[in-house]
């Protein structure tokens, strides 16, 4: 058995886009679209790592999803979960659940999907401004 991909459907694919690769940091590897079924498929990896990839399902007629939490979460190991949240708040993105101990994160796609940040090997030392910052939401 190999692992293949997790699909998750996205309501706008620019907006999916700029989350999931300028600000997430993984990479478009593959492409359909399917006319006679009015879906786009997108598959995404993180570099390096392309065995373990994200399927963004986009459903050209859909006109939106809620209940992203329901799926669970996606999980990628950063290098630095500091820098990598910094950016992804840079970016626009809510950090749900700020990486005070160094070690994990989680924020939320524009459709909903958890997303869990977790440090490459060991924590790092507690540092400001995500030591003393706050749970937003629910992650």
């Amino acid at each position: 058995m190999k692992y293949l991909h997790t699909m998750v459907r996205v309501s706008d694919v620019d907006e999916s886009l700029r989350f999931y690769c300028d600000l997430l940091g993984l990479r478009e590897v593959k492409r359909w679209d399917n006319e006679k079924g009015r879906f786009t498929l997108i598959y995404l990896a993180a570099p390096g790592d392309e065995d373990a990839q994200v399927e963004l399902t986009h459903n050209w007629d859909e006109k939106g999803y809620t209940g992203g939490r329901n799926f669970g979460h996606l999980a990628y190991e950063v290098d630095n979960i500091y820098e990598a949240c910094q950016r992804l708040m840079d970016g626009g993105v809510t950090i749900n659940r700020p990486p005070r101990d160094g070690h994990m994160a989680f924020v939320r796609s524009p459709d909903g999907i958890s997303i869990e940040l977790l440090q490459k090997g060991e924590a790092l030392a507690p540092a400001e401004p995500w030591a003393s910052m706050q749970n937003t939401g629910s992650w």
